[in-house]
């Protein structure tokens, strides 16, 4: 019996070894904000990303939340002002439903649908560093899409909008695409 109890215990110490891992707990990247994107992404050289993201209606997204029609569409649907509504948030804010220690001091919700709500929270490859080897940068948070249309665009376009009108990627694309330029 006590031989069984003793290789009972080795074998639960030699799992330990070998997996690691399998107990760690994932940790969560952080949301830094437009600002701190927009550091190395407003040059020509990048793009002006930030300029082309600035002048979008995604920027200005959460302050549409803010406003008296906003307000009567969300009040008679829920009974919430928009910008406590979640329904409207999930569209027109990044970062409304994460803990708030994910949530740097340099982001902010009023920047509305940012950089890291299609990117995803940026603490972890927000560094040039780890930003000039996409897959260390998708390693450490960056999220890229295939189909971004289909992937992540039509979350928020589509019917559950008040607003909604047919939703035509390629037409809405050419207002907001930021592709880095060909070297």
């Amino acid at each position: 019996m006590k031989l069984l109890k003793l290789f009972a215990a080795f074998l639960f110490l030699f799992s330990f070894a070998l997996a690691p891992s399998t107990f760690a707990q994932k940790k969560a990247h952080k949301y830094v904000g437009t600002k701190k994107c927009g550091m190395c992404h407003r040059s020509k050289k990048r793009g002006g990303q930030y300029q082309i993201w600035k002048a979008s209606a995604h920027a200005k997204a959460y302050k549409t939340l803010q406003t008296k029609e906003a307000d009567k569409i969300s009040m008679k649907q829920d009974g919430k002002k928009a910008v406590d509504n979640p329904k409207c948030l999930k569209c027109h804010a990044t970062g409304y439903n994460v803990a708030k220690s994910l949530l740097t001091k340099s982001f902010k919700i009023e920047d509305g649908v940012q950089c890291e709500t299609c990117h995803g929270p940026g603490s972890d490859y927000k560094k040039m560093s780890v930003m000039k080897n996409k897959k260390k940068a998708i390693a450490a948070g960056l999220k890229m899409y295939a189909d971004p249309g289909n992937e992540l665009c039509v979350k928020c376009h589509n019917p559950e909008s008040p607003f909604y009108k047919k939703f035509n990627f390629e037409k809405f694309w050419a207002k907001i695409k930021h592709p880095l330029p060909k070297k």
